[in-house]
């Protein structure tokens, strides 16, 4: 079965490369797009990674089978452990940490797609959360992860004629989101939210194109054709955090990778992303993993070590 691919969606580190120039290629897996369904879903082993803040077009939902997730969405903290269903709305920015290994369903769908069913798409939040709040909601929730798997089992098997049991199961968990799961709210100014998105997106791409270099206030402004000081405050309203603070988080993210990845000196690795500032990596990194960089790969080491033996 052919595919197509879409823009930058999620982070998963890769396996350990010599190939040190290439490395930051891999820091950003493309989740493969069905041409026949439009959507975004594979079944995701992850031995640890880190996504600093962003925030993509389309629903993302996370089903943990194995391990945990810590998810951090519009400012709140949560972890996530095996059984549990995460679901982020389109356009809110979120950030995941990894730091033991987990497997996963993920799941995406564009607001494009969903909008060819359902016009009124960009109107609806959807929420799978509290189901202690009812034994019929608890029902609910743990239909719609059934679902989930029998999606995952028809992807990974990929019997003769799969897709036509995975579109009818697609079809199924868009029914049960709509009717069971989504709250209608309503918009200001839509096409004042489209413009500023459309901005947003091209500011991101230029960031993560260069973010090895050092990115001037004055030319990261000039690629959104706004002036210094309202880009500032552009930037902080759109992702909760200041420009700076974003590029060190993404320079941070791929960092980690190569932590995992690679045998490379740490502070080879700074200098290969960018991150002249020691200090403030050695401040950051313990802020987010609560330990050293070194502790994490010789943490990641004896996991992965654990898991061949087994």
């Amino acid at each position: 079965m052919s595919s197509t691919h879409s823009p930058h969606l999620l982070f998963s580190p890769k396996k350990k490369s010599n190939n040190n120039e290439n490395n930051h290629s891999f820091s950003y897996e493309v989740i493969s797009t069905l041409e026949s369904t439009g959507v975004h879903f594979r079944t995701s082993i992850d031995p640890g990674s880190y996504v600093p803040a962003h925030l993509h077009h389309a629903i993302e939902i996370i089903y943990l089978l194995e391990g945990n997730l810590t998810v951090i969405m519009e400012s709140s903290v949560r972890e996530y452990h095996a059984g549990e269903c995460i679901l982020i709305n389109s356009d809110i920015i979120h950030s995941t940490k990894c730091t033991s290994p987990n497997k996963a369903i993920l799941f995406q769908i564009p607001l494009s797609f969903l909008s060819l069913y359902l016009p009124d798409a960009d109107q609806l939040v959807f929420n799978l959360e509290n189901p202690e709040e009812s034994a019929v909601r608890r029902t609910k929730l743990d239909i719609f992860k059934e679902t989930l798997v029998q999606m995952q089992i028809a992807n990974d098997i990929r019997p003769e004629g799969f897709i036509l049991r995975f579109n009818s199961l697609l079809f199924e968990i868009l029914f049960q989101l709509y009717h069971n799961f989504s709250i209608r709210v309503v918009h200001g100014n839509q096409t004042q939210r489209d413009k500023d998105r459309a901005r947003l997106d091209t500011i991101l791409n230029y960031i993560r194109q260069n973010y090895k270099q050092h990115i001037s206030i004055e030319e990261i402004a000039n690629v959104a054709y706004l002036q210094s000081g309202y880009f500032c405050r552009f930037f902080k309203k759109c992702m909760g955090i200041t420009f700076l603070e974003y590029q060190n988080e993404l320079r941070l993210s791929y960092i980690y990778q190569d932590i995992l990845s690679t045998d490379d000196s740490i502070k080879d690795i700074l200098e290969r992303h960018g991150f002249t500032n020691y200090k403030l990596f050695r401040r950051m990194f313990q802020e987010h993993f609560g330990t050293t960089p070194t502790q994490i790969r010789q943490n990641y080491h004896k996991s992965t070590s654990s898991a061949t033996r087994i």
